[in-house]
């Protein structure tokens, strides 16, 4: 073969080779794209007890009994107490008429927990008997895999009860073998490793350790239609407004033409919630919006799998529950006012030794309107009173907050700081001589009727009345209809209407914006027209507003925790969807 024809045979050769190995390239498979999709986990958390509770006397004892243990029931002041031999909880309850009333904690005293409500019926002579639920938990981490066009796997991590993806911010991912690592972090410009896993692609298992977040969660892929990731499902279709079902909870119902409301423009508030892409860390987390108009229910809608009997946390928006309860005791003769110092009721009338004289013109006012003067601020991670700290830290809360020093004196500046309706409520249990449970139990929850929630509480059981209460949307939509109606429940009086109107007004500024007690009045422009009302609101999208002047309330609950889809609730879906429906 001559020279040429070798080069010409070599050329060819080395060709065949390049192309040989650029089609095995073509043809092998992208090591990224079985990972490619949404995945999901979920895992269940909670005590084990749970059951019938038997409450006995025989002569001047009383015994408990419970998940097969029998054990005393002490009784002290009218109250009945008992703690389980296996340190899974305890009880505290009070004699009304011929039943036991009680809150059932889910843990030990020194450890963090919940109170939910316990009610022990005549089960024969000296004999009670009540159910104790048991308080499940459940965290659901959906991780949304996909390819840029560059190649490169993008991912949103989302967590529908805390919304700690929106924390993490999780922007990519990284895959070297079956090592995984999600990349993002709080800043905008570089991306860090924020969680570190595995992929298992035999068993389509993608495990990740998120640290400090308990054990590692191991995901699945989720090819439900109907996945909860979804508003309602990946291809939801067209939404039909329906009546709200009704319950006997107090809630009369009827539909939006009946009481004024254009079905259309609901119909379009819905769908948008529905239709939104959920391919965003900031995407909006809706899980439910209720309307009542003129005292009925005309709209009750839920999203991301919330229904109806779920008991959601209403995270600051509790603040405004508080002060229901404060008025409350207030209005049944609790020997406190809005005027009454602080350190006088906590100190049963003693003198401070050496305190900050200042701390003496603090008022349970200063308490409701975020003016106390502690040195607290919920955004100051290194200010004393941060609540974030003090859950952290802290034992006795209320004991805790007497203690803090000031940075400003009482009434002249407006921090938002939760120690402050904490101690509010703990203030007027201590003036009224009855646990805020009991009064809550008492005054508020069996008139309203509300049977179901869950009060968060410190490491020595008092309840917590800076956020976090547990409700279903319906209840915690009733605490608007009660301030609407000037404080009265179905005719029942709660609230002074005095109280309901100082508690709706601004009485302080907090970063700007208008603060009364314990709720936030607000104002929205719709069609040049201003609509003046008030509002609890809660982080993560936890509102009840109310606009008296259309008679018209409004509750929603959301998972946009650490992220800024709250901000569609508290502002399109009011000025852009539901307002300009409502005819004045």
């Amino acid at each position: 073969m001559n020279p040429r024809a070798r080069i010409l045979a070599l050329s060819v050769l080395i060709l065949s080779c390049v192309l040989a190995a650029a089609d095995v390239r073509a043809q092998a498979p992208d090591p990224g794209s079985d990972i490619v999709g949404l995945w999901k986990a979920k895992r269940y958390s909670g005590t084990d007890a749970k059951g019938p509770l038997f409450i006995q006397r025989i002569g001047t004892t009383y015994t408990g009994d419970m998940m097969g243990f029998t054990f005393p029931v002490t009784v002290s002041n009218g109250q009945f107490s008992f703690e389980l031999p296996n340190r899974e909880g305890g009880f505290r309850g009070k004699l009304a008429g011929n039943t036991i009333r009680g809150i059932w904690f889910s843990a030990p005293i020194g450890e963090l927990g919940d109170g939910t409500p316990v009610v022990l019926g005549p089960n024969g002579p000296n004999r009670w008997l009540g159910q104790v639920a048991r308080q499940e938990g459940t965290e659901t981490v959906y991780l949304l895999v996909s390819k840029r066009p560059g190649g490169t796997l993008a991912a949103v991590l989302r967590n529908i009860e805390r919304d700690w993806g929106g924390f993490l911010r999780v922007r990519s991912v990284i895959r070297n073998g079956n090592a995984i690592s999600l990349m993002g972090g709080r800043a905008q410009n570089v991306d860090s490793v924020v969680a570190r896993g595995t992929f298992d692609p035999a068993d389509s298992v993608i495990t990740i350790d998120f640290g400090g977040r308990g054990s590692s969660f191991e995901f699945t892929p989720d090819h439900d239609a109907l996945s909860d990731f979804y508003p309602r499902g990946k291809n939801p279709g067209r939404y039909v407004y329906r009546v709200p079902p009704a319950r006997d909870d107090g809630w009369p119902t009827a539909s939006v033409e009946q009481v004024g409301i254009d079905r259309a423009g609901i119909e379009r508030a819905v769908q948008a919630i529905v239709d939104m892409s959920m391919d965003s860390i900031n995407a909006p987390q809706v899980h439910a919006v209720l309307i009542a108009r003129n005292g009925k229910l005309v709209l009750e809608e839920y999203f991301h799998g919330d229904y109806r009997d779920y008991l959601h946390n209403e995270r600051s928006a509790a603040k405004s529950v508080s002060a229901t309860i404060i008025g409350a005791a207030m209005l049944a003769g609790a020997p406190v006012k809005l005027s009454t110092p602080v350190y006088q009721v906590m100190n049963d009338g003693t003198k401070l030794a050496n305190p900050d004289p200042r701390k003496r013109a603090m008022t349970l006012q200063n308490l409701m309107t975020m003016s106390s003067g502690y040195f607290c601020d919920d955004d100051n991670d290194d200010a004393p009173g941060n609540e974030n700290g003090m859950w952290e830290k802290q034992t006795d809360f209320v004991k805790f907050t007497l203690g803090l020093p000031l940075a400003f004196t009482p009434g002249d500046t407006a921090i938002y700081c939760s120690i402050n309706p904490n101690l509010a409520l703990n203030m007027v249990g201590r003036a009224a001589g009855e646990s805020p449970f009991y009064l809550f139990d008492r005054l508020v929850a069996t008139p309203m009727g509300i049977t179901r929630y869950i009060w968060p509480i410190d490491r020595v059981r008092n309840p917590y009345g800076g956020g976090g209460l547990g409700l279903m949307t319906r209840d915690f939509m009733k605490f608007g209809q009660l301030m609407l109606d000037d404080g009265t429940w179905h005719g029942q009086r709660i609230l002074s209407d005095e109280f309901v109107r100082r508690a709706s007004s601004t009485l302080m500024k907090i970063g700007g914006r208008d603060y009364g007690l314990l709720w936030w009045p607000q104002s929205f422009t719709v069609d040049n027209r201003t609509i003046r009302g008030f509002a609890a609101l809660g982080n993560g999208g936890q509102i009840v507003m109310v606009f008296p002047e259309l008679k018209l309330v409004v509750a929603t609950n959301g998972g946009s925790y650490a992220s800024r889809g709250w901000r569609f609730v508290g502002g399109d879906l009011m000025t852009k969807y539901i307002l300009p429906a409502v005819k004045p």
